[in-house]
């Protein structure tokens, strides 16, 4: 073995890679970094799918979800149907009324419970389903973020148009009680040049 295979072998060594190891000392690897960065977010994608994921529904579930979707509909349009009912045949509707208007008050009471009730556990339930929606997109915003970034890039806005761009119409407006226009604030007309 010759003498610059040792001291090769000496800085390297056989299996180690010294000026690697060394280097590391100061700088990131950025192998094992991107490696660790990739394995965290794959541990938060799939927290997130366990935390969000939404089971396979039985028949029976799915059969009284659409029984729970009628009562809404049908009230609204039950109301409607009076109102035609009462100009098609007067007297019918004058008899249904008379009929209505002789149910006790306790049971007008048990009605609205019944009824408050109802729309209360939908509305907890709906409530529940729409914080899981926005969970989602809020998830997917990095992302969007990252596309919209991205699509910017490629319009590539030239820095002659972003100086041609209309300057905002003069305003007054309220800094710390006083009123000022926004030629008068120098430190907002600076930031609008460097924009």
């Amino acid at each position: 073995m010759g003498l610059i295979e040792r001291a090769l072998g000496l800085v390297f060594g056989s299996g180690r890679n010294v000026v690697a190891e060394t280097a590391e000392v100061f700088r990131v690897n950025a192998e094992a970094q991107a490696g660790r960065e990739a394995q965290a977010q794959a541990a938060a994608l799939a927290q997130m799918a366990q935390e969000f994921a939404q089971g396979r529904r039985s028949w029976f579930d799915r059969c009284i979800d659409g029984l729970n979707r009628l009562p809404r509909p049908a009230m609204a349009l039950g109301t409607l149907a009076l109102f035609v009912a009462a100009m098609i045949d007067p007297t019918w509707f004058a008899a249904r009324m008379t009929g209505i208007a002789l149910v006790p008050e306790p049971l007008w009471w048990l009605l609205g419970a019944v009824v408050s009730f109802y729309f209360g556990a939908r509305h907890q339930a709906k409530g529940q389903d729409f914080r899981r929606e926005i969970a989602a997109t809020m998830a997917a915003a990095p992302e969007v973020a990252a596309r919209l970034r991205t699509i910017e890039a490629l319009r590539g806005k030239a820095p002659e148009a972003a100086a041609e761009e209309p300057v905002a119409p003069r305003r007054e407006m309220a800094v710390f009680g006083s009123t000022t226009t926004e030629e008068e604030n120098a430190a907002l007309a600076e930031w609008r040049r460097s924009g």
